[in-house]
Order: C-alpha cells, then sequence, then structure tokens
C-alpha cells in the first residue's frame, strides 16, 4: 500500500495538479512555521531580558497573529482544494473502472462478483474523501516541514539538528511497520465486507425460490454472522488505531524531550545562548508534528488506499485484442474456422475447436451439454474473447463487398458491435436515462434513445408481445421494476428482443431465449427468429430446448470430444435424432471435436 500509488496520477488526471498545489502549499507552510517560531521566540527573548515591554512587542504580536491567520487560510484552502479534488478524482476513477469493466464484458468482475464491484465503486472509492482531505496533504508536510526546520536549525546549533535528524527516521520505520500491520487487517476487513456485499446481493435475488424452499431464515442467519465478522474485524482496525497513535505520539514526545534535555544542559553550562536555545525548542516540535498527523490519518485512508488497489487491479485486467478497422462489409457472413478458445489459468479449453458458416437469413442453433462453449462462442462473435486458436472471418455478403474479408479481431469492436442485437440469457430492462423510473419503452429505447413510440411500438410487433404491453394499464408506458419485474419472464425476454430488434442489425445473437418459458411464450419468440431471419438478419441462438432447434437451418455442436459420453441416454437419442434430422434436410456443420 504506497502513500501515493503513481497509478493514481495516471488514471485521475485531477490528483496530478492537487499534488503540485500541495507541495507548493506545503513550502508556504514550512516558512511560515519558521517564521512563527522566531517571532515567537524573538518576543519572548525580548520581554524576559526586560528589552521590550508590551506596547514595543506589539508590531511583532500583529506579525505573528498574521502569521498564525495566514497558515489557517492555507489549511482551509488546502482541504478546500482537496475535498474538491477528491470529488473529481472519484469521478474520474469509477468512469475508468466502469468503462473498463463494460468493455472485459462477461468476462470481467461484473459477471463473476457483481457485489463485490458494486461494493468497491461505491463505498470502496468514496473512502479516497479521507485520503485526499486528510492524509495526502499531511503526507508532503511530512516530507517538507521536517527538512526545512532540519535545514533552519543546522544554521543555529548542529546537536540540536543531528537528534532531530537521527530520530525523525526511528518514528518512520515505526510508521512503516505499523501500516504494513494496519494493511493485513484493512484488507481482511475490505474482504469481509465484499463477501458480505455479493451473499447479501446474491439472497435478494434468489429471495423468492429461498422463501419457496423454506431456506430464507436459514440464509439470513448466515448473513449475520458475516456480519458479526465484518464488526469484529472493523473494531479490531480501530483498536490497532488507537494503538499505533499512541506509540507515535510516545516516540514524537521522547524526541522533543531528547532535544529539550541536551539543550537545557547546555544552556545550564553556558554552551548555547537562550535565544537560540528558546527557537529551537518551539521549533522542533514542529518536525515532528506531520508525521504524528500522518500515523493519525493514515488509518482513515487506509480503506481508501485499499478500494483504490483493488481498482486499478481491475483497470489492469488485460483486454481482449481488438484492431481499429471500421470498413466492415455490408450483409456479412462470418465463418467460424477452427475456433478455439482457452481462458488463462485453464489447462482444457472452454471451447473446442469449431467450425460454422453464419448467413444472412438463416437461423443457426449451438447446441450441446452445460459448459461445452456455446456461450464462449457467443462472446468470441461479440468481440469479448479472443480466439486462441483459428479465426472467425467476416465476408462481405453484397456485390460491392463480396470479395472483401476481414478478420474479426482486426474490427475496432465498438462499430462491430453496432451491427449486432445481443439477447443474453438473463436480461436486464433498464432505461438508457440515468434518472427517473424506467418504463417499457425506456427499456426498449435502450438499443436505439432516438427511437419514437411509433418504432417502440413496431419492435414490440416484431417481438411478438405488442398486444400483452398494450393490455397493461398503461400500455408502453408502463413502469417496470429493475430487471423487468412487473413483467412476466416471457414478457421480459421478449421485450429484451424487441430491444435488439429496434435498430437495424446484421447479426442477432441469443443465449437460450425461450429457457423457462410457457408455451405461448416460446412460440412467440420463434415466430420472431423466423421473421427477422426472413428479413436477412443471421440469427444464432444458443438452443436445448427441441423446439428452437426444428426451426434451425444450421445445427452446430460443440464441446469435447468426450463429452456425448457424459449424456444421459434421452439426450444421446435427442441429438442424434436431430443430426438425422438435420443431415437428410440441411446438413449439419459440426465442431471438429464431434
Amino acid at each position: 500500500m504506497k502513500p501515493l500509488d503513481p497509478r493514481l496520477l495516471r488514471y485521475t488526471r485531477s490528483t496530478r495538479g492537487f499534488v503540485i498545489i500541495t507541495v507548493l502549499l506545503g513550502v508556504v507552510m514550512a516558512v511560515l512555521v519558521i517564521i512563527s517560531a522566531r517571532l515567537l521566540s524573538t518576543a519572548i527573548v525580548e520581554v524576559a531580558q526586560g528589552r521590550a515591554d508590551l506596547a514595543t512587542s506589539i508590531p511583532v504580536l500583529v506579525g505573528l497573529l498574521a502569521i498564525i491567520g495566514a497558515r489557517a487560510v492555507i489549511a482551509w484552502a488546502s482541504e478546500t482544494i482537496a475535498y474538491r479534488t477528491s470529488a473529481r478524482a472519484k469521478a474520474e476513477l469509477r468512469e475508468a473502472a466502469l468503462d473498463h469493466i463494460l468493455r472485459l464484458g462477461p468476462t470481467g468482475p461484473a459477471s463473476t462478483d457483481p457485489g463485490r464491484v458494486s461494493t468497491l465503486l461505491t463505498r470502496g472509492v468514496d473512502a479516497l474523501d479521507a485520503y485526499y482531505a486528510r492524509y495526502l496533504p499531511q503526507l508532503f508536510l511530512a516530507m517538507i516541514v521536517p527538512i526545512a526546520v532540519i535545514a533552519t536549525v543546522i544554521g543555529f546549533d548542529l546537536v540540536s539538528a543531528l537528534i532531530i535528524a537521527i530520530t525523525l527516521p526511528i518514528i518512520v520505520v515505526f510508521m512503516i511497520l505499523i501500516g504494513l500491520y494496519t494493511r493485513a487487517r484493512v484488507d481482511r476487513q475490505w474482504q469481509t465486507l465484499s463477501r458480505l456485499s455479493g451473499h447479501f446481493l446474491d439472497l435478494i435475488a434468489g429471495l423468492p425460490t429461498l422463501k419457496v424452499l423454506g431456506r430464507a431464515k436459514k440464509q439470513a442467519q448466515a448473513i449475520g454472522d458475516i456480519g458479526d465478522r465484518y464488526r469484529s474485524t472493523t473494531m479490531g482496525v480501530l483498536r490497532v488505531s488507537f494503538l499505533s497513535s499512541f506509540a507515535l505520539e510516545l516516540l514524537a514526545s521522547l524526541s522533543v524531550a531528547l532535544v529539550a534535555v541536551t539543550i537545557g544542559v547546555r544552556l545550564v553550562e553556558g554552551g548555547i545562548a537562550f535565544s537560540t536555545a528558546l527557537f529551537i525548542l518551539i521549533l522542533a516540535p514542529e518536525a515532528y508534528l506531520p508525521l504524528r498527523m500522518v500515523g493519525q490519518h493514515f488509518h482513515a485512508a487506509a480503506e481508501g488506499l485499499g478500494a483504490a488497489d483493488d481498482v486499478f487491479t481491475m483497470l489492469e485486467q488485460p483486454l481482449p485484442a481488438t484492431g481499429d478497422r471500421t470498413d466492415i462489409p455490408t450483409r456479412p457472413s462470418l465463418l467460424v474456422e477452427e475456433l478455439t478458445v482457452t481462458y488463462p489459468g485453464r489447462e482444457s479449453p472452454a471451447l473446442y475447436p469449431t467450425t460454422v458458416t453464419i448467413t444472412p437469413g438463416e437461423v443457426i442453433a449451438v447446441v450441446g451439454a452445460s459448459g461445452g462453449g456455446k456461450s464462449t462462442l457467443l462472446r468470441v462473435l461479440l468481440g469479448f474473447v479472443a480466439p486462441t486458436d483459428g479465426r472467425v472471418l467476416v465476408r462481405g455478403g453484397t456485390s460491392g463487398d463480396a470479395e472483401r474479408t476481414v478478420d474479426l479481431t482486426e474490427l475496432s469492436p465498438d462499430h462491430w458491435r453496432t451491427r449486432i442485437g445481443w439477447v443474453p440469457q438473463e436480461p436486464h430492462l433498464i432505461s438508457p436515462a440515468t434518472t427517473g423510473a424506467t418504463t417499457v419503452a425506456d427499456a426498449v429505447r435502450l438499443g436505439r434513445p432516438d427511437a419514437s413510440i411509433d418504432d417502440v411500438r413496431t419492435a414490440l410487433a416484431a417481438a411478438g408481445v405488442l398486444d400483452e404491453i398494450e393490455s397493461l394499464p398503461d400500455g408502453v408506458r408502463t413502469v417496470i421494476g429493475d430487471g423487468g419485474s412487473g413483467l412476466s419472464a416471457g414478457q421480459t425476454r421478449r421485450v429484451a428482443l424487441a430491444r435488439s430488434l429496434i435498430r437495424p442489425v446484421e447479426l442477432l445473437l441469443l443465449d437460450e431465449p425461450t429457457a423457462a418459458l410457457d408455451g405461448a411464450s416460446e412460440a412467440a419468440v420463434i415466430t420472431a427468429l423466423r421473421a427477422a431471419a426472413q428479413s436477412g438478419v443471421a440469427v444464432v441462438v444458443v438452443a436445448h430446448r427441441p423446439a428452437l432447434i426444428d426451426i434451425a437451418d444450421v445445427v452446430v455442436h460443440v464441446g469435447a470430444p468426450e463429452l456425448p459420453e457424459r449424456l444421459s441416454p434421452t439426450e444421446r437419442e435427442l441429438l442424434a435424432a436431430e443430426a438425422q434430422a438435420d443431415r437428410s434436410a440441411r446438413g449439419t456443420l459440426t465442431g471438429s471435436g464431434w
């Protein structure tokens, strides 16, 4: 946990200017500290030795008050700038993290651990306020003021300067040791909070099922146990904070006492002038004060530093290799040639060598057992996963583009995705607006924010759900909840399909669009898919149910070579019947592993 992580300067531009301003204010503060100590010691000596009275000391006192006021103004300005910088830096960090997470797509942390990500980007990033407003300014003061004090004291008394120079590193060493110990505690606290957040998010999502199965109370007890661990960990961090502050205060006090004792002995022996001794005694504590304040504010900033470190780790996750070409052929066909994907850290491929031609106007059904690579194939086509071996070629379908072929990895993913309609297995209906309630029309407009109400109705009709939506109390303006609550599962999937169809697309990807639907809803989805294919769209659908496979023009099987042996007899018979039907009617394209 670095005091000033260089990655913070790289990902948050506002921090760079803040560092420069804080350093300049620190230099001014150090100069004012030395001047105020000199003025105060001079006034006391003059009065004590009878060379001045209250009237003659007024100019010195006024100057001293002015410096105290200037120090207060600088402290106020520093804190104000720090809070404003913190707000900008947090916004920049969240924007960078969200953009990176979205580019990672379904292989990123938002899919694997959404609870941890949401906690990290909300409370975790918010904890940076203490880092910017308290810790970072004191950190720079701790580097500037002690050096300025030692440089000043050297000109008056070499012995006192040596004592300060020797004792300061001892305090720094103790701060480092305390910081290392604190980091382990804070990491444990943060992990517990992330686990609690993830568990709570999963519990809320599955609460209806848990209630039906009578397991809700058991999960409430589990959350209570995690909450108790988090409370215990937090109290442990606070205990370390208090003890470490006490240790730093004790070390700083002993160091100042050591300077005072040596000066006192030499003053009695006549080895140092009274004015010099008093000036050093007033100035010496100022050398240790910034270090004590750094130690005090470190614990408040530790949570923010730990969260920022996790955000930086997330930002450093490599994105799939992509190109920048935007010359995408019109009405393209996709040639998937011996495509293989192996995720980092895994020995066996997530997608075994697969070959298929995806042609406009056809429905391609991707079948195979769970874990065989169906979703991975869609991720490659979406541009979120780069092939480990093999390739995907985009070939022109019109007369002007017929001879032009582009590798998918050479295309700009943003431009490529404008040609794709995507319906995940569990679609979420959200609004393109950042505020306000989400209506059915808003959820559909996410596919094309400038779409009119007539365009929304046309897309809903194409998805086979317009009549059901119009029967709702407010029709397409009916307010729905997060994830489509207020609509049935079939309506939610078809509204998500309408969201993909509201803009012109040339490739439609669907991941089990009829899962958990009744017969009528399934029939409506199948009708919509056939209509999309007849309009010239290439439709790729992950299918488990026979009704979807029956309408497919091409069936591609994916999975490991030995996977069929693990299927149940019923599944093997079904796949064998599908293969025979496809060979006799349309011809089946299969992965080479089969």
